[in-house]
Formats: structure tokens, C-alpha cells, sequence
């Protein structure tokens, strides 16, 4: 389990994230047309995973567009931004703010994805959402790259995660 912060109290969750150099976790999420993405679907490209509790808090906004922003810049590489929520919710977000540049899903179905990469809040009023958090993993499938954020209000390092492309 790892602790962060919501509102200065500390929540847990499920895990830890992944270790740098393993090879990253098989996932399925689902797109906002309701259709599955997996890991092996980006085979050989770069993917960053930008995780957060829900695309209607402030927080998780700024991350999606700035995120969308910068994947305009990068080559073979995809990002995807994963939470809980419906992809009804996503779409309507994307649709709204111009969102094009990355790929919005959700691990709604079963949250296995924030299981399987120790994100799941198991305590605290978000319990069952994901932690925020940024994984990059190479064009090799192995994580390059991990950031659990220590305060779920706060945005991720966009830098160095970028850095870590290069």
C-alpha cells in the first residue's frame, strides 16, 4: 500500500505502482464509444498513462488538457487518460474542451486496471476511484517512468515525465 494526501488527510491505496524496468501490466479499458483498448494495442509506440480520480474535478481537467496539449509535439507516442468514470462523462468532456490529441477511457467495468497497478483508493471518500499518478512506458512495454502524486489536489509533474521520453 502507499499513502497520499487528499485535503491534507491521508488516504491509502491498493498497491504500489509498478517498478521501473518491469514490464507494465496488461490492461483493458474502455473507449467512449464503449469499445476495449488494451496495452498490446500500442506495441512498439511509446504510451503515457496520465491516471486520475474523475475528469470533472478541476485538477484532473488541467491534467487531461495539458496533456493534449503536449501529445501534439511527441512521436510514436500515446497518451491515455484513465479514470473511473463513465465514458459518457469522457466523451461529453472531450467533445466540450476539444480534447484530440489523447485518448480519454475508463476503467469503469471492473477497476482492474487500478488494482492491478496498486492505484485503487481503499480508504478515505474516493475509495474505489484511482490515485493520480503518471506512468510512461517504452516502446518495449517496460515502465520507463512512474509518479504518484502526493496530493490528489495537486497536478503531475508534466516535465519530467516528458524528460523521460528522451
Amino acid at each position: 500500500m502507499s499513502t497520499v494526501t487528499l485535503g491534507g488527510n491521508a488516504v491509502q491505496t491498493s498497491g504500489d505502482l509498478p517498478q521501473i524496468g518491469a514490464a507494465a501490466p496488461a490492461f483493458t479499458l474502455v473507449k467512449t464509444d464503449l469499445s476495449e483498448i488494451h496495452l498490446s494495442d500500442y506495441a512498439g509506440k511509446r504510451v503515457i498513462l496520465n491516471i486520475f480520480p474523475s475528469i470533472d474535478t478541476p485538477t484532473c481537467a488541467t491534467s487531461v488538457r495539458m496533456f493534449n496539449h503536449k501529445a501534439a509535439q511527441l512521436e510514436n507516442t500515446v497518451i491515455l487518460c484513465i479514470s473511473r468514470d463513465l465514458p459518457f462523462a469522457i466523451k461529453r468532456f472531450c467533445g466540450a474542451e476539444g480534447i484530440e490529441n489523447v485518448y480519454a477511457v475508463s476503467d469503469f467495468r471492473a477497476g482492474q486496471f487500478g488494482k492491478d497497478y496498486g492505484l485503487e483508493f481503499v480508504t478515505g471518500p474516493l475509495q474505489g476511484l484511482h490515485a493520480r499518478s503518471v506512468i510512461v512506458v517504452d516502446t518495449d512495454g517496460k515502465v520507463i517512468y512512474t509518479e504518484l502524486v502526493p496530493e490528489v489536489a495537486n497536478e503531475p509533474n508534466y516535465e519530467q515525465a516528458l524528460a523521460s521520453l528522451k
